[in-house]
């Protein structure tokens, strides 16, 4: 029953089940010949105690001592052979199994031509599971261009899994999405992100000057077009202030930054590859007062007339948002602008609004 708990916990094969085993005999083994020793050496000093000199008796009872010692280092040194082989035997065999997932993955492909009829995200009765556990159940909406649709709901209950099938980071097992009325499932990824813009609140950085770091949004801009992008998003303030200005290096994933800084490299980057659909993971949820303010302005410019699809967490943030899908164990429970939706009696989302306006009273 322990083998198989074990076997199930580490994804360990038969006949890594079947090492671990012999290992730890052989551990008894060698623990049982050493203390069998031991005990006859101890027999054999009782008994010849007596017969013995001082000094040989001394001598006895030192080598004792020593074989003693010895005992505990080789049984240390074979617990920690054993560990060592098990930890390594463990590690090879998951790691293995994680490589063949990733090679029996099948790769995502599609048309290299991507010409949809506008940008108007479209979920049609999409169902998702994750490692066999449903995340999302027959979920239709639209995110319209040229407005803001936010995504709201508990947590868990499935919002960063739309954005993500949004933009086939993943695929969907059931139901269609579709971009201007193209299949999305139908278009080669690289392709279909060209039209994508993504800003989450975990934003990576490279360990490279500030120029570089925002010129990954569109590769072939000049610098010129890349100091457009970084002022646009309230960048050159701090820019400035760099030892080196754009050509400062900001060290791995932006250390020399702070997280104020980081979101507006990431937004400056979106707004220089200009896509007509943007993903917005609610950016300012983790910043100060100050920087929520700036971050928001170089945003409001991002969004202008482009299809958004806004992950919120704050209730406050998406009051202005045209239209809010309210999401509860992975379906659309309610959907409407906020102001219907706060007309709504027992609604969720006048529910969650309430909540959160009462936290902010609250003091420790």
């Amino acid at each position: 029953m322990f083998g198989e708990k074990f076997k199930r916990k580490y994804a360990l094969s038969d006949k890594g089940i079947s090492n671990v085993k012999k290992g730890a005999f052989w551990t008894v083994i060698v623990n049982l010949v050493v203390m069998s020793g031991m005990g006859i050496l101890y027999y054999l000093m009782l008994n010849l105690m007596d017969s013995l000199t001082k000094g040989t008796a001394l001598n006895f009872a030192l080598l004792f001592i020593i074989s003693t010692l010895v005992f505990i280092a080789l049984s240390f040194i074979t617990h920690l052979q054993q560990y060592r082989a098990t930890y390594g035997l463990v590690y090879r065999e998951v790691s293995a199994n994680r490589l063949m997932e990733i090679y029996d993955t099948p790769l995502a492909k599609g048309e290299s031509k991507f010409t949809p009829n506008g940008h108007n995200v479209v979920f049609e009765n999409v169902s998702f599971a994750y490692d066999n556990e449903q995340v999302l159940k027959d979920v239709s909406f639209t995110a319209k261009e040229g407005e803001v649709t936010a995504l709201v709901g508990p947590s868990g209950s499935g919002k960063s899994t739309c954005a993500r099938l949004a933009a086939r980071l993943w695929d969907n097992d059931f139901g269609k999405i579709s971009v201007g009325g193209v299949d999305i499932s139908t278009v080669e990824p690289e392709t279909l992100l060209r039209d994508y813009s993504m800003v989450f609140q975990d934003v990576t950085l490279f360990d490279d000057t500030v120029l570089e770091n925002i010129r990954i949004g569109k590769k072939t801009a000049s610098d010129e077009e890349v100091k457009e992008a970084a002022k646009a998003a309230n960048c050159d303030e701090f820019i400035e202030k760099l030892p080196k200005g754009y050509n400062t290096p900001i060290g791995e994933n932006g250390a020399k930054l702070s997280g104020g800084e980081r979101q507006r490299i990431s937004i400056a980057r979106a707004l220089l590859k200009n896509a007509p659909i943007v993903l917005l993971d609610e950016a300012t949820a983790s910043l100060d007062v100050e920087n929520e303010t700036k971050v928001q302005g170089a945003l409001s410019k991002l969004l202008k007339n482009k299809t958004v699809l806004v992950i919120a967490h704050r209730m406050r943030t998406v009051q202005a948002a045209d239209k809010i899908v309210v999401l509860e164990n992975g379906m659309v429970a309610e959907e409407g602008s906020p102001k219907e939706l706060m007309q709504k009696e027992n609604g969720i989302f006048k529910k969650m609004t309430k909540l959160q306006t009462q936290s902010q009273s609250w003091s420790v």
